[in-house]
This record gives structure tokens, C-alpha cells and sequence, in this order.
């Protein structure tokens, strides 16, 4: 195993994660035109293989395989090597994620696929161990050699297959009739049947949070008062808030937990997860004012600012799950360690957090996690809530400083836009819930960084390290940024977050939009041309670029009073509408915005002097299926226009589809207004 004192071809990236890999004796190449230009001038086939930083298994195939130097020189002898980062190349990761599942395999990372010299796929896997990786490789180069005529047909008909549009292979089409009430409740029992009754979330292992999922179940809730959709809600969220998934002392939540009791994480946390799960627990909190919700908003901002924010606004995009070579080694304790950092109170706090001298995990060691509320644990241990409260702060304060001298986590410090715009919509919920000053402030300046530093001439960038912003924002990026920038305004009534929003939405509409199937695509009409143009239709961990967009187009045109905007959001939600009842789990922004369509959104406008009191007011409740606008002063904005106060006082207009009722002076008297 080695590591060359000679750098490969990624010495100059960017990437983080093609940095770990510029010393490994294998040629690498960044994907590019030099890389692609010499395999068609050499006829070579091209590997390329696809991870990101903070993904273990990557770092694993690393050191078995590629710093191996006989492993490496076959690699070199028979391929073009191609490294990418799949955050900061999301559509070469798509197609040749999609091509692998296309040859019916399972996808994951490291995703390694092998490649005629003009970049169609013929053959590709996740990780392999470095005695079968080293077979593969003399396999895959004598076939290319001695089978090309049919390893080609073969690349060009799986090329055909992915070049299909999403919208045909699932017969998506727009049609007319609206959606149902009828049509949110059968989604509902769909999702019903997958939950886990006991540990929550969905009944299998391992276990992903899926914020958009349990957000629908929230507002679900909100439209029917139906009590087993709450008690899920409430199950999944105490049980995701008191495992291992969760970091104890520190706040922020891992990638997913390997078990089924969300105990023990796989350790890598990211942003897009963080700054989602900010958004649930914080609507969550509006409605149950659970103390539990409250602690982990705010433990997990304190985190983002402690170990994710890069110093001018933006947030860095991940930590590693390893440390020194081992998975976990940050965060775990012996009991030992744990009693001797602890001192005194190292007997309650043992019993708090389930440590003990066997351990709960492997090697001996614990990871913290709760198996009671604070209230039943208070009960059982004969101590006041705020004593118990006291105690476990000390506690955490102490952790923290033992684990700060320990080795760090890799952190992946590159600035995702797309990603800092889910951290934004998570603050600005979190400032609505609990009033905080400081979560907006994160907002607001997180805002102006990407406004400032990852735009320019209302294009947006991806990627921002070493003082630049570099390779064109893909739609997620465009599609996240808005709903930040639209949540700003809401928060804070500022209109420059409505016209950074609608450059935003114009230049998507000019460089991404379809008008033939009346999606977006994922690239710029601007970026490199690959092997197929892909457009996103289902959600996952996090919601799908072309269902971000439709919410968007719908909230801003309300706003706005663009009925083309709306008019679009309406054909493209539609389009999915059957997807949604039969596939909610996959389909859950569309489910969501299908519903509001269903329940009507309410239009709140607030004028006068105390418009932001009144905004403080209406935006701790939670009602998700509402667009709030204020001013004190006159607006150019459509539904501020001609909106005057009553009797001299700040005045509430409850709305619905620009219809209004009376016009009201105090919050209880709109909130009464509301359907």
C-alpha cells in the first residue's frame, strides 16, 4: 500500500474529496476534457468512479485498491481513471447511477462504472474488495479487447435506455382535475402500512430520517385532525431526537442509523440533512411545544456555527464518519473515559445517557443515547427537570471540550449553495418557531453570502472554496436557493428577497425549462453536454429539484400574481398526482403540494406599523398551508397594493385566491378567518 510522492492529475481540484485522492498511484484524472480527449485518442475505456468525502466505504476501496501499487498499475495499464465528486458533479453522478441500477444492480458509493471511450456505460458496480476489484479489472479489459462489437451495442442500447425521459417511462401527464381530499387521504394509508409502530419511522433497516416524509404526516395532522398521523409523527421524532443518529452532547444528526432502533449511526453528518431536520423539529415544536424539539433546534444550530460555518455566512457541506482511520472514533466513549471526563456526576449521567462498562457498541465502547424522556428519567432518578437539565448541560460542556482535543473528522469544506438553502429554510423555521434572533441573523447572513459571493448576473453557482465560486448551479441548487430566499422574505418582509428570487426563476425559466414536457431539466442549457439529459421527478433524502421548483413557482407566483407561474406548478403537481397516491414515500413534495391545492392556500397580508409583531405571532402557529406578505410602509407587491388599514390600526387581510374576507385588527380574530 502506498501513497506516490508524485501528485496525480487532481493536485489542482477543488474538491475535497479529489484531493484525498491526489497522491494514490493510480492516474487519476478530474472528469474533463483531457480525460475524455485521451481515451478516444488512446481507445481506452474509461473508469470512472464516483464518492464524496465523508463516505466511508470510499475511503475503505481507497486504501485497499487504489493505494495499492499493483492494483494501480492495472488500472493504469488498461483504463482511463476518472475521479468525481458527486456533490459537486450531481449529473454525471445521476446518469451512471442510473445506468448500474439499469444493469440491475443495487447503487451506492463508491459507485465505479466502466465506460466506452465515448462515455456510454457498459458495465459498473459499488464497492468491490481488492482481490475481486483486482479480477474485475483484467476481465473487464480483455472483453473491451476481444468482445468490443457487442460490448458497444450493448453501451449504446443502455445509452437509448437512459436517455428516455422520466415523463414517458412512468406515462406522466398533465390532466385537468384537481386533487382530492379524497386522493390526500389514500396517500396517507399508503404510508401507513410501512410505518414502524414501536421505533418509528419507516419498518425496515437501516434506517434513513426522511424529513419530507414526516413533514406530509405534520400537515396530514394539520387537515384532518386525524390522531394517528400525529402519534407517528410524534414517535419518529422522539425516537430519531434520543438515539445515536443524534449527537447527545453536540447536537446535529448522522446520515442514517444501521439498525432499526436508530441507535448506531453510520457517523458522516451533512448539511442537507441538518438543515431539513431543522425545519421538522421546529414545525413540529408550533404544535406539540414539546421541550425535547426546542433542545435539538437549538443544540444542533449551536453545532452548525461551532463546526460547520466557514467564517463569512455560508456552511461547509459535511464531516466524515471516520476519524483516524476508524468509523466513530470521535464520538464514542468508554465507560472509563466517559466517568473520568464527567467527574462527579458520572453515575446519573451514566444512566442518562445508557453507558456502560461493556459498552453499547463495539470494542467497548458507547454511544450516548436515550431510552427515556427527561421527564420519565427526572421521575425515575428522584430529580427535578431542572436540576436534570443542569446536569446534562454540564455534562455535554465537558464531553465537548475532552472531544475537541481528540482528532478531528475529515471536514468537507466546500460552500453548496443548494444545500446552504436548505440550512436557510431550516433557520428561518426555527426563528418562526422559537423567535430566536440568533437563527435569523444565521439566516439572513447565509443569505447574503450566497446573494453576494455565488451569484452573478442572476446565475447561480454550485460551489464555493478558496474565496470563488465555481461550476454552474444545477436546478436543485436554483430550486433550494429560492425556497430560501422566499422563506427570508416571510420571515422578515424584506421584498429583496423577492426579486432575488424572481432573477432566480427567470433565468431558470430561460436556461432549464422544457416547454415540450413542461418539466426542468437538472442542467443549463450553458453546462457540458453528457451522454443523456436527465429530468428529476422523485424525491428521496431530499426532495426532487423538479418538485422543489413547482412549489416554488406556486408560492412566488402567489406572491407575485403571476398566473403563469401558477398555472405551471398546477400542470407539473398534476402530472404526478396518480404517482402520488401510489407511491407517496417517493413522491412526498409533490403529495404535499397536491394537498395544498386540495385545502386552498390561504393568503395573509399584514399592513401597518406592528406588521412584524403580527408576524411573529401567525408564524409560531403552525399553519402550512398558508403564504404570508407584510409592510409598514407602501409595496409594490400585487396583494399589498390598495390594502389599507382599518380605523388607523395594523390590519390582517385573510385571502384565498385573491378573495378576501373582512379585514381584521387582531391575530385571533384572522386566525379564526383561516379554513
Amino acid at each position: 500500500m502506498s501513497k506516490n510522492s508524485k501528485a496525480n492529475h487532481l493536485i489542482n481540484s477543488s474538491s475535497p474529496y479529489l484531493l484525498q485522492h491526489a497522491y494514490n498511484p493510480v492516474e487519476w484524472y478530474p472528469w474533463g476534457e483531457e480525460a475524455l480527449k485521451k481515451a478516444k485518442a488512446e481507445d481506452k475505456p474509461i473508469l470512472v468512479s464516483i464518492g464524496y468525502s465523508s463516505c466511508h466505504w470510499c475511503h475503505v476501496m481507497e486504501r485497499e485498491s487504489f493505494e495499492n501499487d499493483s492494483i494501480a498499475a492495472l488500472m493504469n495499464k488498461h483504463f482511463i481513471n476518472i475521479k468525481v465528486d458527486r456533490e459537486e458533479r450531481p449529473d454525471v453522478d445521476q446518469i451512471y447511477m442510473d445506468a448500474v441500477q439499469a444493469m440491475g444492480q443495487n447503487g451506492g458509493w463508491p459507485l465505479n462504472v466502466f465506460l466506452t471511450p465515448d462515455q456510454k456505460p457498459f458495465y459498473g458496480g459499488t464497492y468491490f474488495p481488492p482481490q475481486g476489484w483486482a479480477q474485475l479489472l483484467q476481465n473487464v479489459a480483455q472483453a473491451f479487447a476481444t468482445k468490443r462489437k457487442e460490448i458497444d451495442a450493448s453501451a449504446d442500447q443502455l445509452t437509448d435506455a437512459l436517455s428516455t425521459s422520466e415523463l414517458i417511462k412512468y406515462n406522466l401527464t398533465s390532466n385537468e382535475n384537481g386533487f382530492s381530499k379524497e386522493q390526500v387521504d389514500s396517500l396517507y394509508q399508503k404510508l401507513l402500512k410501512r410505518f414502524d409502530k414501536k421505533r418509528g419511522g419507516f419498518d425496515r433497516a437501516p434506517k434513513f430520517p426522511m424529513p419530507g416524509n414526516w413533514q406530509l404526516l405534520l400537515e396530514y395532522y394539520h387537515y384532518t385532525n386525524d390522531k394517528a398521523a400525529l402519534d407517528q409523527l410524534i414517535l419518529t421524532l422522539d425516537e430519531i431526537a434520543k438515539g445515536g443518529i443524534y449527537d447527545q452532547a453536540s447536537g446535529g444528526f448522522a446520515r442514517y442509523s444501521v439498525d432499526a432502533d436508530w441507535l448506531v449511526p453510520h457517523f458522516e453528518k451533512m448539511l442537507y440533512d441538518n438543515g431539513q431536520l431543522l425545519s421538522l423539529y421546529s414545525n413540529a415544536y408550533k404544535l406539540t411545544k414539546k421541550p425535547l424539539y426546542k433542545k435539538v433546534v437549538e443544540q444542533t444550530v449551536e453545532w452548525l456555527q461551532r463546526e460547520m460555518a466557514e467564517g463569512n455566512g455560508g456552511f461547509y457541506s459535511a464531516l466524515d464518519a471516520d476519524s483516524e482511520g476508524v468509523e466513530g472514533k470521535f464520538y464514542v466513549w468508554t465507560k472509563a473515559e466517559f466517568d473520568d471526563v464527567v467527574g462527579k456526576n458520572s453515575g446519573l449521567l451514566s444512566k442518562y445517557y445508557n453507558v456502560t462498562d461493556t459498552g453499547n457498541w463495539e470494542h467497548g465502547n458507547n454511544i450516548l443515547h436515550m431510552t427515556a424522556s427527561d421527564e420519565q428519567f427526572a421521575q425515575k432518578e428522584g430529580v427535578t427537570i431542572e436540576a436534570l437539565n443542569q446536569i446534562v448541560n454540564e455534562g455535554n460542556e465537558l464531553l465537548l471540550a475532552a472531544r475537541s482535543k481528540r482528532v478531528r473528522p475529515g471536514l468537507d469544506d466546500k460552500v453548496l449553495s443548494g444545500w446552504n438553502g436548505m440550512s436557510i429554510k431550516g433557520l428561518c423555521d426555527a426563528y418562526d418557531a422559537f423567535g430566536d434572533d440568533t437563527f435569523l441573523e444565521l439566516a439572513v447572513s447565509n443569505g447574503q453570502f450566497i446573494k453576494n459571493s455565488m451569484i452573478e448576473d442572476g446565475k447561480l453557482f454550485r460551489s464555493f472554496k478558496n474565496d470563488k465560486a465555481s461550476i454552474d448551479g444545477y436546478l436543485e441548487d436554483y430550486a433550494f436557493v429560492i425556497d430560501a430566499f422566499v422563506a427570508l422574505y416571510q420571515s422578515t418582509f424584506d421584498e429583496v428577497w423577492i426579486q432575488e428570487a424572481k432573477i432566480l426563476m427567470e433565468y431558470i425559466n430561460t436556461n432549464f425549462y422544457d416547454s415540450d414536457e413542461n418539466f426542468y431539466h437538472f442542467t443549463d442549457n450553458q453546462s457540458e453536454k453528457l451522454i443523456a439529459r436527465k429530468k428529476e421527478v422523485f424525491d428521496n433524502v431530499i426532495p426532487s429539484s423538479n418538485s422543489q421548483m413547482a412549489r416554488n413557482l406556486y408560492v412566488l407566483g402567489i406572491i407575485l400574481d403571476n398566473d403563469t407561474y401558477k398555472s405551471r406548478a398546477h400542470s407539473m403537481a398534476s402530472a404526478v398526482a396518480k404517482l402520488c397516491v401510489e407511491e407517496p414515500a417517493y413522491t412526498y413534495n409533490w403529495c404535499s403540494l397536491n394537498s395544498m391545492f386540495a385545502y386552498q392556500t390561504a393568503e395573509i397580508v399584514i399592513v401597518g406599523n406592528e406588521a412584524e409583531k403580527f408576524r411573529e405571532d401567525i408564524a409560531s402557529r403552525y399553519l402550512p398551508n398558508k403564504v404570508l406578505l407584510g409592510s409598514k410602509q407602501e409595496s409594490e407587491l400585487p396583494l399589498l397594493k390598495g390594502k389599507s388599514l382599518k380605523n388607523g390600526q395594523t390590519t390582517i387581510f385573510v385571502c384565498y385566491n385573491k378573495t378576501c374576507k373582512l379585514p381584521v385588527t387582531d391575530v385571533e380574530s384572522a386566525l379564526k378567518q383561516l379554513k
